[in-house]
C-alpha cells in the first residue's frame, strides 16, 4: 500500500511525459512569484516536458515580474504563457511574462498590452517601479515632456521599452508592437495579436493548446526538444503553505492592519509592564508586517508619517496639549496611511474606508487604553506596605514594649514605646519585616 502511494504522483502523470500547469489569476506581487518559482522548480524535477502559465492579471510589481521572468529564461522546461479563460486579460506585467515565455498563446475574446511603467516613491527618490494598467500611458507622455520628474519617467519607460524589446527579439517576436504597449499604452485582442506575430497561437482552453503544441519544435537550454502533449492531461501545480501566507502578509490591507495592531500591543505592554503576552503578540505582528513591506512598494515617508500620528496622539494623553497634538497626530496618521503603499495597480492599494475607520479606532483605543493606564497610576494605594502606613488598629491585650494588635482585620505583631491597653486604639508609623511600629492614638 505504501509501495503505490509513493508512486501516485508519478501515475498522476500518465500516459506522457508531464505537462505542469501554474495560474496566475489577479496582481502579480511577491507571492505569485514565488508560486511561480516553485511551480517551475517542481515541473523541473519531476521531468515535466511542459510549464503552462494560464494568466488573467492586470499587472503587478516591476520587481516581482522581473523576477518570474528570470525563472522562465533560466527554466530547464519550456514555459508557455496562455492568457485564459475568455475575458482574461494580459495586462501590463503580463504582456511582458507572454513576452518572455517560450509559446505566446490567448484563448478567444482575451487581449494584452498596455505595458506602460509607472513610478513609485517621491520624484526623484529610489523609486520602485510598477506596471501600470490602461490610461497610464498619458501620464508617462506627460512626464516625458517635461518638467523635474521627466528625467526619471524618460529613464522609467526607456528601460521598460529596452527590455520587452530584448525579449521580443529572444523569441522572434514583433519587436515594434512590444516597444508601443511599453510607450503608447496600446492593446491588442487575441486574433489581432496573431496576426501582428506578437503571439504563437489561439487555443480554446488549455486541452486545445496541449493539442496545439503536440510535435512543435523548442529550444531550451541551447538544446532542441519535441512536445508530445497530444494526450497529456496538465496537472494543476497548488500553492504550498508559503505561498499561501505570502499572499496574506503582502496583502497591503493586512500588512497595513498587523503593524497598527503591533503598536497597539506593545503601547499597552510598555503602560502595563510584566504582562508579557501584548508584547509577545506586538513583536510578532511588527515584525510580520516589515518583512511583507519589505516586499511591497512602501513609501516610507508614509509610514514614518503614521508613528509620528501615533506618537502625538499618545503624548497628547501625558501633556496639557489641549488637543492639539491628538488632532495633529490624526491627522497625520490619515495622511501616511494614505501614502504607506501609493499605487493604482488592484490589488496593491489600501482602501480609503479602511484608513479611515482604522484611524478613528486609533485614536479611540490609545485614549482608552492610554487613559485607563494613567488612571491606574493615580490611584490611591489599598494594599501593601504603603497602605499600611499610616493606618489604624486596636491593640488585642496588655503590654508596655511588643504586644498584638488588629489591623485592617489582620492580627499583626506591634511594638510601641508607650504602655498600651487592651482595645485601645494605634496608628502605624513604621514597618519593620513583619513587626509594625505603632503610637497610641490621641
Amino acid at each position: 500500500m505504501l509501495a503505490l502511494c509513493a508512486l501516485w504522483p508519478a501515475l498522476a502523470w500518465a500516459p506522457g511525459p508531464p505537462v505542469a500547469l501554474l495560474t496566475i489569476n489577479g496582481a502579480i506581487g511577491p507571492a505569485i512569484a514565488d508560486y511561480v518559482h516553485r511551480g517551475i522548480e517542481q515541473a523541473g524535477k519531476q521531468g515535466a516536458q511542459l510549464v503552462v502559465l494560464q494568466m488573467d492579471t492586470p499587472g503587478g510589481l516591476d520587481t516581482s515580474m522581473r523576477a518570474i521572468i528570470k525563472d522562465i529564461l533560466a527554466s530547464s522546461v519550456p514555459v508557455a504563457a496562455f492568457v485564459a479563460p475568455g475575458g482574461a486579460r494580459a495586462a501590463s506585467a503580463g504582456t511582458y511574462i507572454l513576452y518572455a515565455s517560450h509559446i505566446a498563446a490567448m484563448a478567444p475574446a482575451t487581449n494584452l498590452g498596455a505595458a506602460t511603467p509607472v513610478a513609485i516613491g517621491a520624484p526623484g527618490g529610489d523609486a520602485q517601479d510598477e506596471d501600470g494598467k490602461d490610461g497610464k500611458a498619458g501620464k508617462a507622455r506627460k512626464g516625458e515632456s517635461g518638467g523635474a520628474s521627466s528625467t526619471m519617467t524618460r529613464k522609467q519607460v526607456n528601460d521598460a521599452a529596452a527590455y520587452i524589446r530584448s525579449l521580443a527579439q529572444m523569441r522572434g517576436r514583433n519587436a515594434e508592437w512590444a516597444e508601443r504597449a511599453v510607450r503608447e499604452a496600446v492593446s491588442l485582442s487575441a486574433s489581432d495579436a496573431l496576426k501582428k506575430k506578437v503571439i504563437d497561437l489561439v487555443a480554446e482552453d488549455v486541452p486545445d493548446l496541449l493539442r496545439r503544441l503536440d510535435g512543435r519544435k523548442l529550444k531550451v537550454s541551447d538544446a532542441e526538444r519535441v512536445l508530445k502533449t497530444a494526450d497529456v492531461v496538465a496537472t494543476a501545480v497548488e500553492p504550498d503553505w508559503r505561498t499561501r501566507f505570502l499572499a496574506v502578509v503582502t496583502d497591503p490591507s493586512i500588512a497595513y492592519i498587523l503593524i497598527l495592531l503591533g503598536i497597539y500591543a506593545l503601547v499597552f505592554e510598555f503602560s502595563n509592564p510584566g504582562l508579557v503576552f501584548p508584547g509577545v503578540v506586538g513583536a510578532i505582528c511588527v515584525l510580520i508586517a516589515l518583512y511583507a513591506f519589505h516586499l511591497l512598494p512602501v513609501n516610507y515617508a508614509g509610514l514614518a508619517l503614521m508613528l509620528v500620528g501615533i506618537a502625538f496622539m499618545v503624548g497628547e494623553l501625558f501633556f496639557p496639549a489641549y488637543g492639539s497634538l491628538g488632532i495633529g497626530g490624526a491627522i497625520a496618521f490619515v495622511i501616511g496611511s494614505v501614502i504607506l503603499i501609493d499605487t493604482d495597480v488592484p490589488g496593491f492599494g489600501v482602501p480609503f474606508s479602511l484608513v479611515l475607520g482604522l484611524a478613528a479606532g486609533s485614536a479611540a483605543f490609545l485614549f482608552l487604553v492610554v487613559g485607563m493606564a494613567l488612571k491606574g497610576h493615580r490611584r490611591p494605594v489599598v494594599s501593601g506596605r504603603e497602605e499600611l502606613l499610616g493606618s489604624t488598629g486596636e491593640a488585642l491585650e496588655d503590654f508596655e514594649q511588643e504586644g498584638w494588635a488588629r489591623v485592617h482585620g489582620e492580627t499583626w505583631r506591634i511594638r510601641s514605646a508607650a504602655p498600651l491597653k487592651a482595645g485601645q486604639r494605634v496608628r502605624v508609623v513604621a514597618m519593620h519585616g513583619l513587626l509594625l511600629e505603632v503610637v497610641p492614638e490621641p
